[in-house]
């Protein structure tokens, strides 16, 4: 076998050499491209390929299966054994595996299983540099600088088990980032977006959308700390309902460890969350955020287990018209929860009906705060859910529907949760880049969200 051979032979290589009762093996193909830019110039870019191999060994013991996992990267065929026989040395090493199932079968071999992998290059962005150079070209005019970066890249990913299995899935990632700032450095402005493939990203709109906040950001208001009417949008709601999501483990709120666990036991499943009729679901079908409609377990967790690689992602809908309906679960904890088994997927919409633009609530607000976006996000307390982090790139004030001025940054002190409850107004859902997890979760569809008292709790000077 040559080093340059093929994923899908890769992966049934590694099935055949392995002497463990059972194998799951994972080939990621990776390709991408990425350009960067500073003062109006294009600065950097280039192409990377690599591969990833993911060796699952499980041994059957007396108390149990036990596994074990090994990742290396840039494998060849002379690595192969020797990856192999690491992955069943570790799993004979270890105790028996909580999560153990029988591993998943009777999956119907995928067409393309044996096609090469797919691969991007710099010609995805062949539309997108000649506009993003007429842009710099209008920034310098108009008295702005242009900074950010776009990255686009593709993942193969070959997914074999000694049960059958035989799955493939292609997923396109892209990414823009982009900065404006005043010449002096006094002002800065950020807007970003996801894209599969980058024709959908205008960055001659993009630019008109910063000079906006720049002109905003030239009459500087201080504020104190307090509760303030704020409109959070698309990427600041995506960036904290990711992380509710990451916290509804199904099990965790069994056992009465989270924000989802009903006192005196339980979950809070059925327990209405909000007034407004929000639904947020995950769907790896969804219509420019697909992702992989397969579990693809790297390694097991609260959330994720490696025995339910190949299970089917269905449709999920976690929040419907406002009630709790779903929590995370694998195989293993759906049994020991008596919850229904919900694998989670790599995207998250939020539907709430026919919402208004955020500039049609931002000429309908008396007075309030209008956000950029959201960034070091942390957990303070996971029994209510408890987010801090700080304000990015433009706080503005809102008086009589129009923006006035910019004001200082905040540290937050908010739960998803109860911003859910509290919202009083939810706008027109839209596909967003999430700013604080955007290196994890890029696939995300969110409305903005009215909150009549969002607590700013101290004012940030650094940022």
């Amino acid at each position: 076998m040559s080093p340059v051979s093929k994923p899908h032979e890769i992966v049934e290589r590694a099935l055949e050499l392995s002497a463990a009762d059972g194998c799951v093996v994972i080939a990621d193909e990776h390709s991408s491209a990425n350009l960067r830019w500073a003062g109006n110039t294009l600065t950097t870019n280039g192409v990377t390929r690599g591969r990833t191999l993911t060796v699952i060994a499980t041994v059957d013991g007396t108390r149990g299966a036990a596994t074990g996992v090994v990742s290396r990267s840039a494998v060849t065929a002379a690595d192969l054994e020797p990856l192999v026989r690491a992955a069943e040395a570790a799993a004979r090493a270890a105790g028996p595996a909580e999560d153990a199932q029988p591993l998943v079968s009777g999956v119907p071999v995928a067409g393309d299983f044996t096609d090469a992998p797919a691969e991007t290059s710099s010609a995805v962005f062949a539309d997108f540099a000649p506009a993003l150079g007429e842009s710099f070209a209008r920034a310098r005019s108009g008295g702005r600088e242009l900074y950010g970066f776009a990255h686009h890249e593709l993942t193969s990913s070959y997914l074999g088990t000694s049960t059958g299995v035989r799955l493939r899935h292609d997923q396109p990632n892209g990414t823009l980032e982009l900065n404006a700032k005043s010449p002096d450095r006094s002002r800065s402005a950020w807007t970003g977006r996801a894209t599969r493939d980058f024709k959908d990203v205008d960055p001659a709109a993009l630019d008109d959308e910063l000079a906006t906040r720049l002109g905003w950001a030239r009459r500087r208001i201080d504020l104190p700390a307090g509760r303030y009417e704020t409109l959070l949008p698309p990427t600041a709601v995506a960036d904290l309902l990711i992380y509710q999501l990451w916290s509804s483990s199904g099990r965790d709120a069994a056992e009465g460890r989270t924000v989802f666990s009903r006192p005196g036991g339980g979950t809070r499943i059925g327990e209405r969350l909000s007034e407004l009729p929000l639904t947020l679901r995950s769907d790896p079908d969804e219509p420019g955020l697909e992702c992989a409609p397969f579990v693809m377990a790297h390694s097991s967790g609260g959330d994720a287990s490696v025995f339910d690689n190949g299970l089917a992602v269905p449709a999920t809908e976690w929040v419907r018209d406002g009630t709790l309906e779903r929590l995370v679960t694998t195989r293993h904890s759906a049994g020991l929860t008596g919850l229904p088994v919900s694998p989670a997927a790599d995207n998250l919409i939020m539907d709430a009906g026919a919402g208004r633009s955020l500039e049609e609530m931002v000429a309908s607000t008396g007075r309030g705060l209008l956000l950029t976006c959201l960034w070091y996000i942390r957990e303070v307390d996971p029994a209510t859910l408890l987010l801090t982090g700080l304000t990015r790139d433009g706080v503005y004030l809102v008086e009589n529907g129009e923006v006035t001025g910019e004001v200082n940054n905040f540290r937050f002190n908010e739960s998803p949760v109860d911003l859910l409850a509290r919202a009083q107004e939810a706008g027109r859902t839209e596909k967003t880049l999430p700013r604080e997890w955007g290196d994890w979760f890029t696939r995300a569809a969110m409305p903005a969200l009215r909150i009549p008292d969002f607590h700013m709790s101290s004012v940030s000077r650094g940022v």
